[in-house]
């Protein structure tokens, strides 16, 4: 097994339920399944398909031989006869009905559409456990003063529950696109080989009606509203594009969290789950590398990549159909799905046992908190001790530049404080200035709306898709 490549998506990072959704069984399972479906159809409808035929076309769904296949396409050189063949042969009876009026898309689309269907389902299950651990996170975290940053550097203070609400709003907005992208999503259906449906109108002897019947009830034993209205031979390759799309934005998403949860592992603020065991660095021994999150970002840099497969290959589409779309997304849907499923399984598993240090979160904010203090205290000692105001201003400014100075060119601690107190221009004490910069008084309605959010947004959402949380989000290495 260890002699030939094998994709590090199936080998490594996907789960076990998303790489056996795209494996051969299910994929030819649903060939077989969308013939029998269409022979049902077809046999309601009037044509002379018997129920012998149809038996014998259920008790064969899923024994599939491999060898057979590969024998069939050697010979014939196109994979859908190759199963149209080896079908036929463990349903003699119902070869002769098998795939009738059909064409190559009308298994291979359709079987695309259903596994994206079912993969999306996959996915937004994922999504939802992983806004349910952070939601878990930010509740916890709601009133968690912490220094903000703005291009990286020092900013007005917020909670780390608000900064946690923001990752959350991320994958809500992505939950919402998957939605509606499930919403849309149709099948082809059966139109033939050029879209105009020109074969089934000959079987029903130019019936349209029944025609147009034959779609809507594949469509409706598949679980699907309808099949697309228009296409060529194949649906638009758009339609991929739209899903791949969803999944380059769950990416995004989890890009943006795993790079923060990065760069706060940096200033030693945050850890994500690290085993007893783990090794940090081959050399060194006391490392701690964030390397599920570098991971989370390397993944989602290759999904978010992948949709330009998709992309490129909708623009270049001929007329009602051309096959330079097959062997791209013979690869390009499946590893969309399974690095989504990785990147995912990776952001519960970080979100559920990240690790947050209060005390190194409160140095930093006390670090820079008193130049965030200066204005209260200059408008409490104006209204409170009837200073000058810009006696004062040039005071404090004077003192902001020396302490400043001592940060940056000597590396000491941040002395504002102690400078005011000892300045009696202002006449305060050290406790009254303690109780001006209390961090929790700069963090404005941080608190307020990350419980807010929680309230409003997310439990609701997250009570009404309760029986879908609680993915288990293992990892491999």
């Amino acid at each position: 097994m260890h002699e030939f490549y094998e994709n590090p998506l199936c080998g490594r990072y996907a789960d076990e339920e998303m790489k056996r959704l795209f494996s051969d069984d299910v994929k030819f399972s649903t060939w077989r399944r969308l013939w029998l479906v269409l022979a049902e159809s077809e046999q309601e409808l009037g044509l002379p398909i018997t129920d012998e035929q149809l038996g014998e076309m259920r008790a064969h769904l899923t024994d599939i031989d491999y060898d057979a296949a590969a024998r069939h396409e050697h010979e014939v050189r196109h994979d859908v006869m190759a199963h149209v063949l080896t079908f036929g042969e463990c349903c003699p009876t119902a070869r002769p009905i098998i795939h009738l009026g059909a064409t190559s898309c009308y298994v291979g689309d359709n079987t695309d559409v259903i596994r994206m269907r079912d993969g999306l389902l996959l996915i937004r299950r994922l999504l939802l456990s992983a806004i349910d651990a952070l939601a878990a996170f930010a509740d916890e975290h709601a009133a968690m003063p912490t220094l903000a940053y703005t291009h990286f550097q020092a900013a007005q203070p917020t909670t780390v529950g608000k900064r946690s609400c923001l990752w959350i709003n991320d994958l809500i907005f992505d939950l919402q696109q998957l939605d509606f992208q499930l919403s849309e999503l149709k099948l082809l259906g059966c139109k033939g080989t050029t879209g105009t449906s020109a074969s089934f109108l000959a079987l029903f002897d130019g019936d349209a009606e029944k025609a147009e019947a034959l779609e809507a009830r594949i469509a409706e034993k598949l679980g699907f509203s309808a099949c697309q209205a228009v296409s060529g031979q194949t649906y638009s390759r758009k339609a991929d594009f739209a899903v791949l799309q969803v999944l380059s934005g769950i990416a995004q998403s989890a890009s943006k969290f795993a790079t923060d949860i990065r760069l706060l592992s940096h200033l030693k603020e945050f850890d994500e789950p690290f085993e007893s065991g783990q090794i940090g660095s081959s050399a060194m021994a006391y490392k701690r590398n964030p390397m599920r999150s570098e991971r989370i970002c390397s993944l989602a840099r290759y999904l978010i990549c992948d949709v330009q497969n998709a992309a490129v290959t909708a623009s270049t589409q001929w007329l009602e159909r051309t096959l330079d779309d097959s062997a791209n997304r013979r690869i390009s849907i499946p590893e969309a799905f399974l690095c989504a499923d990785a990147v995912l399984n990776l952001v519960i598993n970080v979100a559920r046992g990240m690790k947050v240090y209060g005390a190194v979160v409160e140095k930093h904010l006390r670090d820079e908190l008193p130049f965030m203090a200066t204005e209260n205290i200059l408008m409490y000692c104006v209204r409170a001790r009837g200073g000058d105001r810009q006696t004062l201003h040039e005071a404090i400014r004077k003192h902001s530049v020396a302490a400043a100075q001592q940060v940056k060119q000597f590396g000491r601690e941040n002395d504002l404080m102690e400078r005011i107190a000892a300045d009696p221009l202002f006449g305060l004490s050290r406790e009254e200035l303690d109780a001006i910069a209390d961090p929790a008084a700069f963090t404005g309605m941080a608190e307020r709306q990350c419980r807010r959010y929680l309230a409003e947004t997310v439990r609701p959402l997250l009570e009404e898709n309760k029986n879908l949380l609680g993915a288990k989000a293992e990892i491999n290495v």
